[in-house]
């Protein structure tokens, strides 16, 4: 069942729920964005070499924040308007700074330390009693949901999709096998300098909708993890199946329930990428099998509530186990079983850089 409202201790609690507070505290006011800068490079695990501030000849020195300044800049600042365009462009930027397969960058650290966590509270407070919010926890919109092909203008028509339990089948093979190469051949010390498959969602092969948000466009457009830069992109409005069985996650219980009716076991082949996501070492990860999922409903449906305070963090499990929720966008439904169905033509749209949104192809 899904929460009536979003707890703003549970924002907090996420990564990714910090950051979208923290987007809104530099985007209020210039103070705190200058001591944001400052701080979290200081605290960014690449300071210094993949990240430098560099200053001209002359320069007297380069400016210092501590968390503490951050906080009483925080403090003092006057929050925006939380608007449809103010909220949807934090997410935007807390959505594409989410990185599962190294360290959390200066600014995550910086949301997660307590003087700045605290300094927090009372943004998460405004962001969950705004009227623009309100749609972040609500169930899968039946009756907007749209479909996001990227770059396909003037492409082949997009191949039809698979027999999703044919797909679900070989994805669950695959990533068994992947398991039992990476036991044999990865090194089992979760701090060593290895990579892999990081991601915890369903094949990517399946079809997957969001909401229309009207003039902002599918959520599915706007905001992307991991986005490839895409500039154009085709949306397909869809009819959602009569009577689909939708199993709605808008937190980490739900994760972690899921996580224990069908777990997958993915220690070997994400060890490394989620110890340095999390920091946690000491635990057997898992994930949820998909294929086992689709026996029990026909599509997931993750919620922008349940994205903030879920992705990137680890989830308990179990005993010794845990799961990170990792690589899925907010408000994105995954079809498992049959898909929804287009209703009329695909319309193009653009990402306009100049206004920061996109926009209709005429």
């Amino acid at each position: 069942m899904l929460t009536s409202e979003l707890d703003p201790v549970d924002l907090l609690a996420g990564p990714r729920g910090r950051r979208l507070c923290l987007e809104l505290a530099q985007g209020a006011d210039d103070d705190v964005a200058r001591r944001v800068f400052y701080a979290a490079h200081d605290l960014d695990p690449g300071a210094g070499t993949s990240r430098v501030v560099m200053f001209g000849p002359g320069a007297a020195g380069r400016p210092q924040a501590s968390p503490h300044d951050v906080a009483d800049a925080i403090s003092r600042a006057a929050l925006p308007t939380l608007n449809d365009l103010t909220l949807i462009r934090a997410l935007d930027s807390a959505v594409a700074a989410a990185r599962y397969w190294q360290e959390p960058d200066g600014e995550d650290v910086l949301a997660a330390t307590p003087t700045v966590r605290a300094a927090l509270e009372h943004v998460a407070r405004a962001v969950v009693a705004a009227p623009a919010a309100r749609w972040w926890t609500t169930a899968l919109d039946t009756a907007a949901q749209c479909r996001v092909s990227w770059g396909e203008d003037g492409r082949p028509p997009r191949p039809p999709d698979p027999d999703p339990g044919a797909a679900l089948a070989a994805w669950r093979a695959e990533a068994v096998t992947e398991e039992e190469t990476a036991a044999r051949e990865r090194p089992t010390d979760p701090a060593a300098p290895w990579s892999g498959v990081w991601w915890s969602t369903p094949p990517s092969v399946l079809p997957r909708t969001s909401r229309d948000l009207g003039s902002f466009g599918p959520v599915g457009l706007v905001l992307v993890e991991d986005s490839l830069g895409w500039e154009r992109a085709l949306v397909t409005a869809v009819e959602v199946p009569a009577g689909a069985r939708v199993l709605e996650i808008d937190g980490p219980d739900v994760w972690a329930q899921l996580c224990r009716r069908h777990p997958l076991p993915v220690t070997a082949a994400r060890r490394h990428d989620w110890y340095r996501a999390t920091g946690r070492g000491d635990v057997t990860w898992v994930q949820p099998d998909w294929a086992g999922v689709a026996d029990e409903v026909d599509a997931v449906h993750l919620t922008v509530a349940g994205y903030l305070t879920t992705a990137g963090r680890a989830i308990h499990v179990g005993q010794a186990a845990a799961s990170v929720l990792a690589g899925w966008d907010p408000d994105a439904t995954y079809w498992l079983t049959d898909g929804p169905t287009a209703v009329g033509p695909p319309r193009g749209w653009s990402l306009d850089r100049s206004a920061g949104m996109w926009v209709v192809r005429e």
